[in-house]
């Protein structure tokens, strides 16, 4: 990577027509994908990326250059382009780099890029297998993705900060597709982690894909969902899709500041039922969405922006932070060294209750337990929401029943949060890439089992729970 004096020489050129900090950010990838459908070997990707991306932030403005020249010369040039963008008085600059020490290290067996191509096929290939040893009759696609990477980063700032980090991520998913007659069902799959290749070790392929087959060919036997308002329970199981896209969001500080969330001048009120806590902690061993340092340099942290349903905290990179007159906690994050860093989540939880997950769903009499969370819409302004259900179950005088297929749930974000009745005491996590601004990052969501009320369930109109 560069040395110390380069880097130095960047910041400075990036300053020399002004601003108030500029910061460089170095990135080497190395990646693999693997895809499979039809139960053949489709792609074998595997390449490197390198560049530097160079900011100057000036007030609550942000110029921004990138290159993949990583030689002395094509730094200063991107430098010397950024600086142009900002509109002050240039000054003479004078720093030192420091090393940030690490708050926290990632245990990392197996490196990715220490494994054997043929290996991560045979991987590939026996998640494919399994998922069509479900049902061979009904299972009539089957798409298996692979993908690992390591990725080295370095980053220095005019603040004296220099971080060295490396992050390396493996991910296994599976898609299902069964169908008998005219219908159909999809079942998914998916695991992953900040760790190596000792992921599939911990998660068989076989069980990733077999579980993906089984979901998709049990939904061609599932009734109708019902239709209406009703309580429901979501399983720790199901993961926080909920927490990730009706509450995070709304609490990214960019979106605060902007107006566009709902939780917009609302920190130190009471905006969820007192049972809730919610949390974002980038510093959990063997999740998607950890890392040591974010894409600014930033050390990360446990960060509590709900506690007992109070508003706390937001999620701030430096420029949302310096607008608010307070140090970032560690959530600028950018998808590669051709983008911005902006607040992102990285592992979102409603925390563990007190609460018996099992008489959770004895206290909601009849309602619906969801069990997997599909796809869904957000609006971030309103909090209003859309999600589907890919598992879900009726519950009826207490008890777990039939599975239902194309259930919805509609609702509010905000207002959930104040009518969860139950939080229990384990905790699902999922994973995902989630996607704002463009850019797309990988993040890990999680809840305990938790009550709710009432929510919207759409459905099938005139059947009854």
């Amino acid at each position: 990577m560069l040395d110390k004096n380069t880097l130095k020489d960047v910041i400075a050129a990036a300053l020399t027509k002004g601003g108030d900090f500029a910061d460089v950010y170095v990135e080497y990838k190395k990646l693999t994908s693997i895809g499979c459908e039809d139960g053949k070997i489709e792609r074998i990707h595997s390449g490197i990326e390198s560049g530097a991306g160079i900011r100057v932030l000036s007030g609550d403005h942000t110029s921004y250059a990138y290159t993949n020249d990583l030689s002395r010369e094509g730094l200063l040039e991107a430098a010397r382009i950024v600086s142009h963008a900002v509109a002050g008085q240039g000054k003479e600059v004078s720093f030192e780099l420091r090393r940030v020490a690490s708050p926290v290290s990632f245990a990392v067996l197996q490196r990715p890029d220490q494994v054997t191509t043929e290996q991560k096929v045979q991987a590939v290939k026996a998640a494919d297998e399994a998922a069509r040893a479900v049902d061979r009759s009904k299972i009539k696609q089957v798409m298996v993705g692979y993908s690992d990477v390591v990725q080295t980063v370095v980053i220095a700032n005019s603040d004296g900060d220099y971080v060295e980090d490396e992050r390396i991520r493996t991910r296994l998913m599976v898609h299902a597709v069964a169908a008998e007659g005219v219908l159909m069902q999809t079942g998914y799959e998916a695991v992953g982690s900040h760790s190596g290749f000792e992921l599939l070790e911990r998660n068989k392929p076989e069980e990733v894909g077999a579980a993906a087959a089984r979901r998709a060919v049990q939904m061609l036997a599932a009734k109708p969902a019902p239709a209406g308002k009703m309580p429901v329970v979501l399983a720790g199981e199901a993961g926080g899709t909920m927490v990730h896209e009706a509450c995070g969001h709304g609490l990214e500080a960019d979106l605060v500041q902007k107006g566009l969330s709902v939780y917009a001048g609302k920190k130190g009120q009471q905006v969820a039922a007192e049972c809730v806590t919610v949390v974002d902690d980038a510093t959990l061993p063997d999740r998607y969405g950890s890392y040591s340092f974010d894409d600014e340099g930033v050390p990360t942290r446990q960060v509590v922006l709900i506690e007992n349903g109070v508003l706390k905290d937001f999620l701030y990179d430096r420029l949302t932070a310096r607008h608010d007159g307070v140090k970032s906690n560690g959530h600028g994050r950018r998808e590669s060294y051709q983008h911005k860093p902006i607040p992102r989540m990285g592992n979102t939880y409603i925390a563990p209750g007190k609460d018996d997950p099992q008489e959770i769903i004895n206290g909601a009499g009849n309602g619906l337990l969801v069990k997997k969370m599909g796809g869904g819409q957000v609006n971030t302004t309103t909090g209003d929401f859309v999600f589907d259900v890919a598992e879900g179950y009726l519950i009826q005088n207490g008890t777990v029943g039939s599975l239902v297929r194309g259930a919805t749930l509609t609702g509010n974000g905000p207002e959930v949060l104040r009518i969860i009745e139950a939080v229990g005491g384990d905790l699902g996590f999922t994973i995902g890439t989630c996607g704002k601004d463009g850019q797309g990052v990988p993040v890990s969501d999680a809840q305990p089992t938790i009550r709710i009320k009432e929510l919207v369930v759409g459905g099938t109109v005139g059947t009854g729970c």
